[in-house]
């Protein structure tokens, strides 16, 4: 399988091809978007939970809602669709979101929109224009996704390899979120029993390119035995966008077969009744 993920010098080069199409997926929302300002020429936005989630549940889009979504704008099924992020664990969400509805044709753009900056790529603020199309509803495809009782019933199961990918502070309990002034987000801090800590910017480059396989590599074998890479992996963070860069990593850069997401994550977690913490 080849890889989805692209670089910034490969889309560059390909910005005319009218069988991309570009989604700058942001953190923010609306005018307070960095898309605003600058984005890729021809990108569209989304603000990522008017993307990758449902319009009321606390659950993921799916094949029908992501056809209606893209078709919408002009997007089909048979598109090259390719996901960058402000900041970059927005585009790995969406990349993963996106999967699991079952887009035929996704990629991921290394380093999203800071690595295009640094890189000092075309940027404009015009918006593309949106013109419907035909988008056909795809199969969907989740079985990189767990969930809390899941995660609850196999705790010390040999067989599986826990990772929480927040920073060193939320791992200690310390706090609950991963910055600014407010801590909040989960009723309690520590992490889920007998998960391993690996801090999730240790996988990136300073302009957020994922690090070399090699590099890679070697961080990751810290944490997971030669036995253990043929085990089950689950990743996990506060939201799960952090533990998306891991899953990334992991399974199209180092070709890891098994590599899953408890996408409750800390904020369910960490404020369920009767299930435990680790501090």
């Amino acid at each position: 399988m080849s890889s989805p993920i692209i670089s910034t010098e490969w889309l560059s080069e390909r910005l005319l091809d009218p069988t991309i199409k570009i989604i700058e997926v942001s953190s923010k929302k609306g005018d307070e978007a960095g898309y605003t300002k600058k984005h890729i020429p021809g990108a569209f936005n989304f603000w990522w939970k008017d993307l990758c989630w449902h319009e009321t549940d606390r659950q993921f889009v799916t094949p029908k809602q992501l056809a209606e979504r893209l078709g919408d704008i002009g997007i089909s099924d048979e598109d090259r669709l390719i996901i960058y992020g402000d900041p970059v664990q927005y585009g790995t969400y969406a990349f993963w979101a996106l999967t699991m509805a079952g887009h035929p044709n996704l990629m991921l753009l290394d380093g999203g929109r800071t690595k295009w900056l640094e890189d000092q790529l075309p940027v404009t603020e015009k918006q593309p224009e949106t013109k419907s199309t035909t988008y056909e509803i795809q199969s969907p495809d989740q079985w990189m996704r767990l969930g809390r009782d899941n995660i609850r019933d196999n705790l010390g199961s040999d067989g599986r390899v826990l990772i929480d990918v927040r920073t060193p502070e939320e791992y200690s309990g310390e706090r609950v979120m991963e910055y600014g002034q407010f801590d909040h987000g989960a009723e309690r801090g520590g992490r889920i029993p007998g998960a391993k800590h690996l801090f999730f910017k240790k996988l990136l480059n300073s302009d957020d390119s994922f690090k070399s396989a090699k590099e890679l590599e070697a961080i990751f074998a810290q944490i997971i035995t030669e036995q253990q890479k043929a085990d089950e992996i689950v990743a996990y963070c506060r939201l799960s966008h952090r533990a998306t860069l891991a899953w990334t990593a992991m399974t199209y850069i180092l070709g890891y077969k098994n590599v899953k997401i408890y996408d409750g994550s800390w904020t369910e977690w960490g404020s369920i009744v009767g299930f435990p913490v680790e501090k």
